[in-house]
């Protein structure tokens, strides 16, 4: 292993699977679905979806969240939680300057800007928020947490679709490469489960239609599969150089040591055939890394529940790590949030990492038979994984892999 590794110092998981770290980790690893009706669906084609349970900004201690979309109140949530447990406080930094904020997400303050578009409408401009624009804004999830800690460093904003939050953990990692920053604070936030999206991703058929059985619905790589559920959250990880993190004596719970971006170059939603792109983006993370695919105890795959996704995705794990790949996908539990699922799923990589082990695919009965690598399901593995794989694909054909070892 010769690739540069930023520390993972702290980690803040806002989900369906709970709010924290704790409750994210324990569901998780029991493989217990998130999936739901909600009555304010209700009328929509698909009536489920994965939503974070009992999300109170004023609870949490957000004050003004009110001028802020709920994907920016995700981040700056799961913000606050990664800063405790990296033992860092947020404005006591010994130079702001040197703390960066990179903050990605595919669809942004979606619903903000459809509340205020029904209000254009039906009430006339005069009604319109003047904050609309400031929390509709894609960059604004990374903007409210860089003014939320203090952070005068780069401040960024990856658009990659389902992809960002994977983009913005190796951007991170880059950043302090090459010496730019000395604290990161990186993933994703979105919160896309709004009627517009919804009826989109139904009209486009990629959501599952097992109306009858929610709970079971998000199965990646089943051969029954038939679309993903839609979810939302934040990821968000602080990182750090491994010599930072010492001199600070900080605890590294995992490190990030490769990172591979690409394009599919093919079409605007449907995977390359082949899975052209995202191999090229698992082999660009391992040679960052100095590894090969033998070197890769575990992937957390994009998984997403699709019937193209899964099997393209499971032919490049099988011909770039092997068919003995330990694979399995969290979005059983999670659904899929879009822009928010590659750093919730890094941390998850990591989580596998520290504690040793990996959690099962949930809802998983029956593994399609065209899916040729080990495929966790029904309970959890147990054992050492030094080094983990998490991919991240999204709409454009934009792919980002990240290389997670303890």
């Amino acid at each position: 292993m010769s690739g540069f590794a930023a520390s993972i110092t702290g980690i803040g998981l806002i989900t369906p699977a709970g709010i924290g770290v704790k409750e994210n980790w324990e569901r998780v690893v029991d493989g217990r679905s998130t999936a739901a009706h909600h009555d304010d669906l209700a009328g929509l084609p698909v009536t489920m979806a994965c939503r974070v349970p009992d999300f109170s900004p004023q609870q949490l201690g957000l004050r003004g969240a009110w001028q802020w979309d709920r994907y920016s109140q995700f981040a700056v949530a799961a913000t606050r939680e990664a800063l405790a447990q990296a033992g860092l406080v947020a404005g006591e930094w010994a130079d702001s300057a040197r703390v960066a904020v990179i903050i990605g997400s595919g669809a942004g303050g979606t619903a903000t800007l459809e509340e205020q578009h029904r209000i254009l409408i039906e009430e006339g401009p005069g009604e319109v928020s003047p904050m609309t624009l400031p929390m509709g804004l894609l960059n604004m999830a990374a903007g409210q947490v860089a003014i939320d800690i203090g952070a005068n460093g780069p401040c960024l904003a990856p658009c990659t679709a389902c992809a960002a939050g994977a983009s913005a953990i190796g951007l991170g990692r880059e950043l302090i490469r090459s010496g730019l920053a000395d604290i990161v604070i990186a993933g994703g936030a979105e919160a896309p489960i709004t009627p517009l999206y919804v009826s989109s991703f139904a009209r486009m058929r990629a959501l599952s239609r097992r109306l009858d059985d929610p709970a079971t619905a998000s199965r990646p790589f089943d051969a029954t599969r038939d679309g993903f559920v839609l979810g939302e959250g934040a990821g968000i990880v602080v990182l750090e150089s491994d010599e930072h993190a010492r001199a600070r004596g900080a605890q590294t719970l995992a490190r990030v040591i490769g990172y591979g971006a690409s394009a599919d170059a093919h079409h605007v939603t449907s995977p390359h055939p082949e899975g052209k792109g995202a191999e090229l983006a698992v082999r660009a993370a391992l040679a960052d890394a100095g590894l090969t695919g033998r070197d890769v105890g575990y992937v957390n795959a994009h998984g997403t529940s699709t019937p193209l996704n899964d099997v393209i995705e499971a032919g490049v794990i099988r011909r770039v790590i092997g068919s003995d790949a330990k694979v399995s996908s969290t979005k059983g539990v999670t659904g899929h949030p879009l822009g928010a699922a590659g750093s919730i799923e890094a941390a998850y990589a990591a989580l596998a990492v520290h504690h040793g082990v990996i959690p099962p695919t949930a809802s998983l009965t029956e593994v399609d038979p065209r899916v040729d690598v080990d495929v966790v399901h029904g309970a959890p593995r147990l054992g050492p994984v030094h080094i983990a794989l998490s991919n991240s694909f999204g709409f454009g054909g934009q792919n980002a892999a990240l290389l997670i070892s303890s």
